[in-house]
């Protein structure tokens, strides 16, 4: 099984409050994304080179509320926009979610615009590891977001991921990925996102 890192996800209250922190924290604007009407969420979105993305992504006021928790916790999500998920790509939905740990999620068919996926989504909405351990994704077809999205000169530098759990989550993780750590730590997601303004954290 292949597993490679493909975006964040920062949730916010709102897409528009989301997208003005964002922007001011990394001094680049974001494009438009688009609505998941499963989920009755949108998102915003900025290339972090191909194949990478970081979406900033909040419930969507004038969609219909699904039957079932959203995914990332949005339900229940307050205070300021904040770095909550990260996602990595397989192309091997099953296998990845059957190696995972319980709760990792069920797999759904998922589209928006002209994107078709596949992701495992928690009944609950709550990812295992309090959040820590990423969605898992699954890409249909050649179309890819990162694809059509302007390249901004933005990089993912560095991921940090702290668990007090960290040594049983690490070894979970199907990834490699030099920029990617997973450390002892109260529950926290950073990352440092590379600009032509610079190097920024964004947690």
């Amino acid at each position: 099984m292949k597993a490679a890192f493909d975006h964040l996800a920062v949730s916010a209250a709102s897409l528009d409050y989301g997208a003005r922190v964002v922007e001011a924290a990394l001094g680049i604007g974001l494009e438009s994304g688009g609505k998941h009407p499963f989920m009755g969420t949108h998102n915003r979105l900025l290339s972090l080179g191909p194949g990478e993305y970081l979406e900033v992504i909040a419930i969507d006021p004038e969609a219909p509320g699904p039957e079932r928790p959203r995914w990332f916790r949005l339900d229940t999500f307050t205070g300021p926009p904040r770095l909550t998920n990260w996602v990595l790509r397989t192309d091997d939905l099953a296998a990845a979610l059957a190696a995972a740990p319980p709760g990792a999620g069920l797999p759904v068919a998922l589209e928006r615009g002209p994107y078709r996926w596949r992701m495992g989504v928690p009944e609950d909405g709550r990812l295992p590891f309090d959040d820590a351990f990423p969605a898992l994704i699954e890409w249909q077809g050649d179309r890819h977001p990162a694809a059509a999205l302007p390249d901004r000169g933005c990089r993912l530098r560095r991921l940090e991921i702290a668990h007090p759990k960290a040594d049983r989550l690490r070894p979970l993780v199907p990834l490699s990925d030099p920029r990617i750590s997973i450390v002892v730590g109260p529950k926290a997601i950073r990352a440092e996102i590379s600009t032509p303004h610079g190097d920024w954290w964004i947690e």
